[in-house]
């Protein structure tokens, strides 16, 4: 117990994806094979964003073979299906709801469910119909952990972060460029799950066509001591934070999430992995 009396934050690093071939060598063994990615990765890390399943719609067998294929323990974050937050049909979403909701069904089961991110583009503005929208999306998955990431600064506000909190749903605290328009730097606990996302700070090609040099960016020692005091303040009211870099150009993300838990563990926040 802490000295507050409540439990210890339980903190988990990974990375956003692991499929990634241009990490052999950098992370994985060379020779590697990508049928043998996820087990080299569990042996890394305590937790995975899944992000192949926003342009391809998963499956329940999928999901239970690479639980197998993980071990025991690694942790899963889902990315919804681009359905569901950048091609938005009115009158199809339940359909493509109903369809994701089944297949997360294998790792809501084993308790591997870390969270089911949600996130929304620039041009998902903060107007009346998207919100509607959005009410509707976040009744439909209530059961699950939901993590959402809003793109546009507009959503940040007191209404919204009041509708999250009564609905214990996690607003992404985010690390990317400081540009006009993007997300203001806010950690704000909305539930007891808190989620982070670290994107680079390359904006000079954010706007860009090119989203592989968007996420083209190693966070230094220094950038990453400075997050150490936010995951603290966000430890005090969350129960369990999940972190997950997407800088994942030549194994970066892996490099830096490695960095991180070992700035955590410096400063006494995250444990020895068994």
């Amino acid at each position: 117990m802490s000295d507050s009396g409540r439990p210890p934050c339980e903190i988990l690093v990974g990375t956003s994806g692991y499929g990634y071939l241009e990490w052999v060598g950098p992370v994985y063994c060379v020779g590697s094979r990508p049928e043998n990615f996820l087990t080299q990765y569990a042996s890394m890390f305590p937790t995975v964003e899944l992000n192949f399943s926003y342009y391809k719609m998963p499956s329940a067998e999928q999901l239970s073979r690479l639980m197998e294929e993980a071990g025991p323990s690694l942790v899963f974050s889902i990315k919804a299906n681009e359905k569901l937050t950048h091609k938005i049909d009115p009158g199809a979403w339940q359909e493509a709801a109903a369809s994701f909701m089944e297949a997360l069904e294998p790792l809501r089961k084993k308790g591997r469910l870390g969270a089911l991110l949600f996130q929304f583009p620039y041009s998902f503005h903060y107007e009346v119909d998207r919100r509607r929208y959005l009410d509707a999306l976040l009744s439909r998955f209530a059961e699950l952990p939901l993590a959402v990431e809003f793109r546009n600064h507009e959503w940040y506000n007191n209404r919204v972060l009041d509708a999250f909190r009564a609905r214990r749903v996690t607003i992404a605290s985010l690390d990317l460029p400081a540009l006009k328009g993007l997300p203001p730097v806010m950690d704000v606990v909305t539930s007891p799950l808190a989620y982070i996302r670290f994107h680079g700070r390359n904006g000079e090609s954010w706007w860009g066509s090119d989203s592989a040099s968007r996420y083209d960016y190693l966070y230094s020692e220094a950038e990453l001591e400075a997050w150490a005091g936010r995951v603290q303040a966000i430890a005090e009211k969350a129960q369990r934070i999940l972190v997950y870099f997407n800088n994942h150009r030549r194994g970066q993300a892996a490099r830096n999430a490695k960095s991180f838990a070992a700035i955590l563990g410096r400063s006494g926040m995250l444990g020895e992995r068994p």
